[in-house]
């Protein structure tokens, strides 16, 4: 950390996000790689919903009922990412060390290259649909572009849990120190 002064609200997302009890859900690549499996299923579960319900006209309010149970294991998904990562996007710039501000740079570059390609794609569907239909898809235009911010927004938690690691075994840091020499 830098020299900076920690605010209260820095030493208790600290606290948070470096928070080991929750540390099964997400201690291999496996249960990290389900975790953002599940995470985007569920984002794209109530992004389908909400277009679904502003798309159909008198439709009951049954989508938005859906989407409020949708929404706690979606949050739990993303606290369980957020804990993979130790809130590498989470906390402020000035709480990380050296490795986690290099790795958060790398994260969101390659969040932003994803996201350019996904942008690129969707503009590439968008033409070919309105040249084949002969007049743009003027309906699904908006939630589209919606989509797209969601996943913009997205993509950095979900690039930073894939590419989490595993945390060191306790008994193979204690058999490293044991094995460095005395300085």
């Amino acid at each position: 950390m830098t020299t900076t002064r920690l605010t209260r609200y820095d030493r208790s997302m600290l606290r948070l996000m470096n928070d080991r009890r929750g540390q099964a859900w997400y201690a291999t690549a496996a249960r990290r790689r389900l975790a953002v499996a599940a995470h985007i299923t569920l984002t794209v579960a109530i992004g389908g919903l909400m277009t679904h319900f502003f798309l159909a006209e008198g439709e009951p309010l049954w989508p938005v009922a859906v989407m409020a149970v949708l929404l706690l294991p979606w949050m739990v998904a993303t606290g369980v990412i957020n804990g993979a990562t130790r809130g590498l996007l989470e906390l402020r710039e000035h709480v990380l060390d050296e490795r986690q501000s290099a790795e958060r740079t790398r994260v969101l570059a390659r969040a932003h290259r994803m996201t350019t390609l996904l942008l690129a794609a969707v503009a590439v569907a968008l033409l070919i649909t309105g040249g084949v239909a002969g007049d743009a898809p003027k309906a699904f235009a908006a939630p589209l572009l919606i989509a797209v911010l969601v996943v913009h927004w997205l993509m950095p938690l979900w690039v930073a849990g894939l590419r989490a690691q595993d945390e060191p075994a306790e008994d193979d840091a204690l058999e490293a120190e044991a094995a460095a020499p005395a300085a």
